[in-house]
């Protein structure tokens, strides 16, 4: 007679097939661990980051008011108090994912004791935040900057949706302890020939475009970014020299710099600090 019994093993991969569509809600993480973590899916999971890649505040040059208005925002936060999201657009390579994170440190700096937690969150795994917020919310003694680099939406990407969970927060309402901050080459994280193209097929040019385009406007701060000139280029430099104790001759230095920046054929922060890397390297200075 013919075993109807499943093997063991069949057993086991029904469970494992089980429990991937169907995920046992991940612990609750321990934010004590870290200042900084990062948000993984396929398991859920927020990874602690033992020492956060940035710079100091002092060294990002020649955006004094988006660095003012947002550390701001970020010790009002920080001390409890209401705060916007954020969102930093403009021009590559000028410091604004640098900005969010050596915010979070001068705002821990100023606030000692806060809680403050920065949480990045890759724009891929947009459509998870809803489970993330969830773990958030149920730490209500910390308080989370949410980050996410390099945000920006195709004409058919729907992960922008997802996102309405963080900035409008739908019924249940974004908690208190969450605000959002992200970077974009976009002001209105979508390419502008993007948008002319749907103004001009679309059956409703006003409507094809609204919902996509008002999502940049339900960050409360807009902190544009843009290109640097010759003496913040070279300020920079030299932010950089003193800080890890490089000396150069002035000349020679700005002789340099001057050069580099036109074999690249721009000026940012990005250019400054690439420079700077290739100058320590051949000075034998190490950081």
């Amino acid at each position: 007679m013919k075993d109807c019994g499943a093997p063991d093993d069949t057993l086991q991969r029904i469970a494992e097939a089980l429990e991937r569509l169907a995920p046992a809600p991940a612990r609750a993480p321990d934010f004590a661990r870290a200042e900084a973590f990062v948000w993984h899916t396929g398991p859920d999971r927020l990874d602690p980051v033992a020492e956060v890649n940035r710079v100091a505040l002092d060294l990002l040059v020649g955006i004094d008011r988006a660095r003012d208005t947002l550390l701001t925002n970020t010790v009002q936060f920080a001390h409890g108090l209401p705060a916007n999201n954020a969102l930093l657009w403009g021009a590559r390579g000028m410091g604004k994912s640098s900005l969010v994170k050596a915010v979070h440190a001068a705002a821990l700096a100023k606030v000692p004791g806060s809680a403050l937690k920065l949480i990045e969150i890759q724009r891929e795994d947009l459509p998870s935040i809803g489970r993330l917020l969830e773990h958030l919310r149920r730490a209500p003694t910390a308080r989370f900057l949410l980050f996410c680099d390099d945000l920006s939406f195709s004409h058919d990407d729907q992960h922008y949706k997802s996102l309405k969970a963080v900035l409008d927060g739908g019924v249940e309402g974004r908690p208190d302890n969450v605000v959002l901050y992200a970077t974009s080459n976009r002001r209105h994280l979508m390419p502008r020939d993007m948008i002319e193209n749907e103004r001009s097929s679309a059956i409703n040019p006003s409507e094809a475009v609204e919902e996509k385009v008002s999502l940049s406007d339900r960050f409360g701060l807009w902190l544009g970014f843009h290109p640097c000139d010759q003496d913040a280029f070279l300020a920079m430099i030299d932010g950089y020299c003193v800080a890890h104790g490089l000396s150069v001759d002035p000349e020679t230095l700005r002789a340099e710099a001057i050069e580099w920046q036109a074999t690249r054929g721009s000026r940012s922060g990005r250019v400054a600090w690439q420079f700077f890397v290739d100058l320590a390297g051949r000075n034998g200075v190490r950081f």
